[in-house]
């Protein structure tokens, strides 16, 4: 989906742009996500304000490709104990919670918002901002407007192999592709060419989870669902609150083992998309484990007060993060004309129109 973002400004700053995917559709984190544009846990300052432009970007290319499947949702984090409602109260009193849309909701208020939440919670952290688009086929979509505009050529099933010049590369099958800049959005694949070319010291790192998606729920689940687990994984969260919460309300075992937090969006089937895992060792396991799961569909059924549907798929992912976690992107000029953007996190889907835009301001394409 960076990649994608950036062809989407360069066309649409009049530019012709050849887009070369490894596979012969994108087929790694772009895809196997929740689809969220969750700007409710970013960090204050320029992660915010990444994630803000990228919600406004999301919603008017929703506007010109419908495919996107863009909707306002919004989200809410639910929450049943003393420490985990003061969490909820600190994030309502940030200077910058009117911006994310936060307000605290009583639970009889969350389930006017969300009637599909018949269980047991207390009280809700509703973000207005936060949206959801379709990631199966969100990428697919993008590349049919690109492909209408004449100006678009889509290489699938080809690798970057070499650097050859300025602004110049050699794919696997050969061919050689000049223009006036070469952007390596390489996303987790952080070996090989680009290994070479950034050097061992690339300050990124590969995170695995796991997710899984259900059969259609029957109902609508009208915004995005977080578990309170979700506080100890976000920046905006961090604070006395959220340190009392760490000391004084510990996780589930698999919850802790596994670096847990329930997110939860309902895709344009009915069905729901449901994680995640956070896995930071190397080398990663092969195999996908059912403990999560089990704890997953226990706090998912818990909420809604019904049985879940029939899972349908299960699966894992792999995406690349800075390791400094405060940073957005990792953006690097390479080589003449040559720059590799990387590890946005758990933030690329949300951030990708925001990240690619600030490409091209930089370059002043």
């Amino acid at each position: 989906m960076v990649g994608t973002m950036h062809a989407w400004h360069a066309v649409n700053r009049g530019h012709e742009v050849v887009q070369i995917e490894r596979e012969s559709e994108a087929r790694g984190a772009s895809l196997r996500n929740f689809g969220q544009i969750w700007v409710s846990g970013r960090a204050g300052g320029e992660e915010l304000e990444t994630a803000l432009r990228a919600r406004e970007l999301w919603e008017s290319i929703g506007e010109r490709v419908p495919g996107l499947g863009f909707r306002a949702c919004g989200s809410l984090t639910l929450v049943r104990t003393a420490r985990e409602t003061a969490v909820a109260e600190a994030a309502v009193a940030r200077p910058d919670a009117a911006a994310r849309g936060y307000k605290l909701l009583t639970a009889e208020e969350a389930r006017a918002v969300n009637p599909a939440l018949r269980g047991d919670f207390t009280a809700a952290l509703w973000c207005e901002r936060d949206a959801a688009v379709e990631p199966r086929t969100a990428q697919l979509a993008l590349k049919e407007e690109l492909l209408a505009s004449g100006r678009y050529t889509y290489l699938g099933g080809r690798e970057v192999r070499e650097v050859t010049g300025t602004a110049s590369v050699r794919d696997d099958h050969g061919d050689v592709h000049t223009g006036d800049t070469v952007v390596l959005a390489t996303g987790a694949w952080l070996g090989g060419l680009v290994r070479e070319l950034a050097g061992p010291d690339l300050p990124v790192r590969r995170v695995r989870l796991q997710m899984m998606q259900t059969d259609p729920l029957g109902e609508t689940l009208t915004t995005s669902v977080a578990d309170a687990d979700s506080f100890r994984y976000y920046p905006a969260y961090a604070g006395e609150a959220l340190d009392a919460l760490n000391a004084g309300q510990a996780q589930a075992p698999t919850a802790a083992e596994h670096r847990m937090q329930l997110l939860m969006v309902q895709r344009r089937d009915g069905g729901l998309t449901i994680g995640d895992t956070h896995e930071y060792e190397h080398p990663f396991a092969f195999d996908t484990v059912e403990e999560p799961y089990e704890h997953l569909t226990r706090v998912v059924e818990s909420f809604l007060g019904r049985p879940l549907p029939r899972v349908r798929r299960r699966w894992a992912g792999v995406y690349a993060q800075c390791t400094d976690t405060s940073r957005v992107v990792h953006r690097q000029q390479v080589r003449d004309g040559v720059w590799l953007v990387t590890g946005p996190g758990g933030r690329g889907m949300t951030c990708s129109p925001a990240i690619a835009e600030t490409t091209a301001d930089e370059l002043n394409w």
